[in-house]
């Protein structure tokens, strides 16, 4: 089959060993302009340094590098908080948040440079591949994806630092490297190496992040988070923007070995795959939010917004961010995130985030009615009028079971009158 004729292709950059074998491969194999695109969404000036330069060596024409970190936080990050989405009742779903944001600025891109055909570097075994595509779909189907991986005949590292050193062009990278690693401000994950044998324990230079529990301080701190209608506002009273807020928090909880996790995940391709993750700050707010929301949804409420969480956190995994189901739980969550004002500390101790103080001006608490000391609010006799009509079902279904209780009930319910 022959390929699709490509003038010109946006490429989701990074600089790594993968995406500098694709600048040159693109050229040869669709005879294309290839235009670099580099996403700032908190990874750090270490991965972003010199990146510019790097791209043109390679072969690209051109190479943006467009600063995300705000707007990742605020409109993606955060709405997914309020869904309190977690993967699989650990994963923070940090990569995952990512993508749509970074796929959307891609396609900016294209439009901007006047691009045919967008290009990622992501295997056929992962999940980035959906993600993108599947933002690329929603967003620009008119244009032609390109997804090496899946196309060429290289299989290994060796196989790419073969085809750059023929090449004369240089890189960083080696043969030797162990893990597979993603970071952002949200988070940064591992994979590889000794993660590929689940009965491997990780060992120390897995984290990158976050010191070791085992060395964190001996002294717990304190933490106090200010929420605004699901919104963190203000970090120990310092108000902060939300990437700031996430930064500074970041620092704080990194410090105290909060956290890790370590995995083994079902991905979207079918296969599992194992992981660690360090998630400082976002494990914080997590806490600090869901301690918040108890405070002030009532059962019912509460109970359709864990409902709410889990569907979503398969939304977000799924790279379904650009649909209507996404749209709708988003604004679910929203709606909740209305009652969700006021201030949660959290104590940061060897590895934990524990709540230890919440308030809120839209509280449900009511010391008067929880107490368990005298009161002259709750009249506890009422309490049995409501148990008769909360059992009433399994009462008339055990009555039909046996007629004779039925004679006793019908006694009891007279003496009652």
């Amino acid at each position: 089959m022959s390929k699709p004729t490509v003038k010109k292709v946006v490429l989701a950059y990074s600089g790594g060993l993968d995406t500098s074998a694709i600048i040159p491969w693109l050229k040869e194999n669709y005879d294309c302009e290839v235009v670099a695109f580099a996403a700032d969404v908190g990874q750090g000036d270490e991965e972003l340094q010199g990146l510019h330069d790097k791209a043109i060596k390679t072969g690209a024409s051109e190479c943006y590098i467009v600063d995300l970190k705000e707007e990742f936080v605020s409109d993606y990050i955060f709405p997914t908080i309020t869904t309190g989405a977690v993967y699989e009742d650990d994963y923070l779903l940090g990569t995952s948040m990512a993508r749509p944001v970074i796929a959307k600025a891609q396609v900016e891109i294209a439009r901007k440079v006047g691009a045919d055909a967008l290009c990622h570097g992501c295997t056929g075994k992962g999940n980035d591949q959906v993600r993108f595509e599947s933002a690329f779909a929603a967003l620009a189907p008119d244009l032609q994806v390109i997804a090496p991986w899946r196309e060429w005949d290289m299989v290994s590292r060796e196989d790419l630092l073969d085809y750059l050193a023929k090449r004369n062009i240089k890189t960083s990278a080696s043969a030797t490297k162990i893990y597979s690693r993603d970071a952002n401000a949200w988070h940064i994950s591992h994979e590889g190496g000794e993660l590929e044998d689940p009965w491997c324990e990780p060992s120390k230079q897995i984290w990158t992040m976050t010191v070791d529990p085992e060395d964190a301080p001996n002294t717990p701190e304190r933490v106090q988070l200010s929420f605004d209608q699901g919104r963190l506002v203000a970090v120990n009273k310092e108000h902060l923007s939300p990437y700031n807020a996430l930064v500074k928090l970041n620092e704080i909880a990194a410090a105290h070995g909060v956290g890790r996790i370590d995995i083994v995940e079902n991905r979207l391709v079918g296969m599992k795959s194992r992981g660690c993750y360090e998630t400082p700050g976002g494990t914080v707010i997590m806490a600090a939010y869901k301690a918040l929301e108890c405070l002030v949804l009532d059962k019912s409420a509460f109970k359709h917004r864990e409902q709410l969480g889990l569907e979503f956190s398969h939304v977000m995994y799924d790279g379904r961010w650009f649909t209507a189901l996404s749209d709708s739980l988003l604004a679910g969550a929203a709606s909740f995130a209305k009652l969700v004002t006021g201030d949660i500390v959290v104590k940061l101790y060897k590895g934990k985030a524990t709540v230890v103080q919440r308030r809120s001006p839209n509280s449900l608490y009511s010391e008067a009615f929880a107490t368990f000391g005298e009161d002259d609010v709750y009249d506890q006799k009422h309490a049995e009028g409501f148990i008769r009509l909360f059992s009433l079902s399994s009462r008339i279904k055990a009555l039909n079971e046996n007629p004779i209780a039925l004679d006793g009930e019908k006694k009891n319910n007279g003496e009652r009158r």
